[in-house]
């Protein structure tokens, strides 16, 4: 008679295949979620946590059916957790992602986007600098409630790696974008 191991995959069972009630692993626990049948629009996350608590993460999702790349910045929230529900959003056009990818490019030194809705303000500033002990770009999103007037702040130190996939993600959304 054959023994029989509880602990090992049934001959009927995949072995890689997760059970219903638990989330799919990934390298972004962000990205956890069970399939569905939309596919969902790309994105890209950038994490700065750091030992103060004062770090950040932004989250590029690119959007073709509004033709757009929807940018989300969070504060840091404890030990290398974000607080993705006091997150500033900014939905990014053709012009918008061309001024950052000019400053990206070191074409000019500083991108200012400025959107104003009935509900709030909201600002994008990419800095280029030049001084080797600092980050070569810091990005930088606001947004203040017309209601009470409370602003909401989120700065990000990005590193010559992340700028440069950061242009080779933002070049493609324009191609993306356009329809070329």
């Amino acid at each position: 008679m054959k023994a029989i191991n509880p602990s090992a995959p049934s001959p009927a069972k995949n072995a890689w295949a997760q059970p219903d009630d638990e989330p799919i692993a990934t390298a972004n626990p962000q990205q956890a979620q069970r399939p569905t049948s939309q596919p969902r629009d790309p994105e890209f996350t950038i994490y700065k946590p750091n030992a103060k608590g004062s770090g950040a993460a932004m989250r590029l999702s690119l959007s073709l059916s509004k033709a757009a790349i929807f940018t989300d910045a969070a504060p840091q929230n404890g030990e290398r957790q974000f607080f993705w529900e006091e997150k500033i959003t900014m939905k990014w056009n053709l012009s918008d992602i061309g001024s950052l990818l000019a400053t990206l490019e070191k074409y000019q030194p500083e991108a200012k986007l400025f959107h104003q809705s009935e509900k709030a303000s909201s600002t994008c500033h990419l800095i280029a600098s030049e001084n080797p002990e600092r980050a070569p770009f810091m990005i930088t999103l606001t947004r203040q409630a017309a209601a009470d007037r409370s602003l909401r702040k989120v700065t990000l130190p990005i590193t010559h790696g992340e700028a440069s996939i950061l242009r080779s993600l933002l070049t493609e959304a324009c191609r993306k974008i356009a329809g070329w």
